[in-house]
């Protein structure tokens, strides 16, 4: 099991950009996938990039692909998502989850991911 906490959320205006950090505890993190997820109010969760172990695939939401970067740094255990060209749409929750899975592909679905996050507050402001 790996233990996940989210940091570098916070408020930012259209335009900006937010650098968001997981910390991941567990010795099986190098060698899971990672992704980021977030849910509005009023909305369900929705996928957002994954990266595999050794991050040779990664993966994009149509929504956030050319803007988000997902990366990871398995000697510090942590996995990052820098977000750029912000939208007031991009207003959520973002949690970091992790498979249990050893050497998973990226996937979409959050059943896949076994471990989360608490979450971290997002607002972009138009």
């Amino acid at each position: 099991q790996v233990h996940l906490v989210e940091s570098g959320g916070g408020s930012v205006q259209a335009g900006g950009s937010l650098r968001l950090s997981c910390a991941a505890s567990g010795r099986t993190f190098s060698r899971s996938a990672m992704a980021w997820f977030r849910q509005a109010p009023g909305k369900e969760r929705e996928f957002v990039a994954a990266i595999t172990w050794n991050a040779g695939r990664l993966s994009y939401a149509d929504s956030v692909r050319g803007r988000f970067t997902i990366s990871r740094d398995n000697a510090k255990n942590t996995v990052d998502l820098q977000m750029s060209s912000l939208k007031p749409e991009d207003t959520a929750v973002y949690y970091c989850a992790g498979q249990r899975t050893l050497f998973g592909a990226t996937t979409g679905k959050g059943e896949e991911y076994s471990d989360w996050g608490q979450g971290t507050q997002v607002t972009v402001s138009s």
